[in-house]
């Protein structure tokens, strides 16, 4: 595996990092990188102008509008964006759907729904989980009967991010009963403004409101809506979870993260010592670095195996644990600096924008947000604990 990029490489660099600094706007730009947040509208609008410069989607195939760069570029690209304070692009469509949609789905549904993801002009969200069937996934119960063209949904899915604002939702339903358990779940896509669709709010531990429960009662969905063959969903849901948990490893934003800490660590402090100062403190900073280090070099790992068309293995759950377990130590690491500067509510996981002024440095507020919310990335995507019983059903088996 090369580590050094190469001539072209680095002109790519340079055009994504100028392009970058002239096209983000200001207040997008200001919002990440402040940690105060953005709504979805902003969202929206940087998703928009990179879609317009044709590179909202690089993993994408170019027929279906990606651009056919090498995983050197995508790597590039990703850490660019982080480093200029781009926020995260909105992963349901982009990152999960979309490819299953573009993989198995047929030309009709291509042309109905890749548009829409492309343009940020549809919001998607994610119908996986239920109550009791989490991490079992397989034991889900939401049930789709057949009724001539169309299937009868009834049952609900829980802590589904962003259904308050979604215009679609992706869903695994069981179509049957018979054989293995995964072996009767169907994909369906359905519109989130059906008859018989309620989302009930959950307020989270961090005050937020971003995952929801919701309910299906008699909806009816046309058969038309399902992607691929009936009862062979499994395969679909496992393929579209290998991509989330790439994309939660967020290499560039944990580089801009550190780069934050360090540089509060050398401005905070009393009686003309700063945090940096601290022994205690700079021990767990080169933990985090150490850390952060392993797992870029996992990640170029990963994408160098990708280039040579290697078939993704343990790779993808061992990025998911070791990015979450870093992600919640450098929210501890900004917590313990900020202290009670972080406690302020900001608001903005409620997509209402910040309503406490800061009482300290503005650069500390959210922070108790983030170490709150962030207790959930070990769970979400697959909790690590059974990312590790996959990790060792893969390697025990070689």
């Amino acid at each position: 595996m090369n580590l050094e990029f190469d001539g072209e490489e680095l002109a790519f660099q340079t055009e994504v990092r100028e392009w970058v600094g002239s096209n983000l706007p200001e207040d997008i730009r200001d919002g990440v990188m402040n940690g105060t947040g953005i709504v979805k509208e902003q969202t929206i609008r940087w998703q928009k102008i990179l879609h317009d410069k044709g590179w909202i989607a690089p993993s994408w195939p170019k027929e279906y509008g990606g651009t056919e760069w090498t995983a050197a570029q995508k790597y590039i690209f990703a850490n660019e964006l982080a480093a200029a304070g781009a926020p995260a692009l909105n992963p349901f469509g982009l990152t999960m759907c979309g490819p299953v949609i573009y993989t198995f789905g047929n030309e009709e549904q291509k042309a109905e729904h890749l548009p829409g993801i492309l343009n940020s002009d549809v919001w998607w969200c994610q119908g996986y989980s239920e109550p009791g069937s989490g991490s079992d996934l397989a034991s889900l119960k939401m049930a789709a009967i057949s009724d001539g063209d169309d299937y009868i949904v009834n049952g609900s899915k829980i802590w589904t991010s962003g259904a308050h604002i979604a215009d679609w939702i992706f869903c695994l339903v069981r179509t049957s009963t018979e054989g293995k358990r995964q072996e009767g779940i169907s994909f369906l896509l359905i519109p989130m403004d059906l008859p018989g669709i309620e989302v009930s709010r959950i307020t989270m531990i961090d005050g937020g409101h971003h995952v929801n429960q919701v309910f299906f009662t008699d909806v009816r969905v046309p058969k038309a809506n399902r992607i691929g063959e009936e009862n062979k969903g499994w395969t679909y849901a496992k393929f579209l979870l290998v991509n989330e948990r790439n994309g939660i490893a967020q290499i560039g934003g944990k580089k801009r993260q550190l780069a934050r800490l360090n540089k509060l660590a050398k401005a905070t402090g009393m009686e003309g010592e700063t945090l940096a100062d601290s022994r205690t403190y700079q021990e767990k900073m080169a933990h985090a670095e150490i850390a952060l280090n392993a797992l870029e070099y996992t990640e170029l790992r990963y994408l160098a195996g990708q280039q040579s068309a290697f078939a993704p293995g343990s790779e993808a759950s061992g990025l998911k644990i070791k990015a979450t377990e870093l992600q919640q130590s450098m929210s501890e690491l900004f917590l313990e600096m900020a202290a009670y500067y972080s406690l302020p509510y900001n608001g903005f996981r409620d997509m209402d924008g910040v309503n406490e002024p800061p009482i300290g440095m503005p650069e500390f507020t959210g922070g108790n947000e983030d170490f709150l919310y962030g207790r959930a990335a070990t769970i979400y995507g697959g909790s690590n604990e059974i990312q590790k019983d996959v990790m060792a059903k893969i390697l025990l088996s070689m």
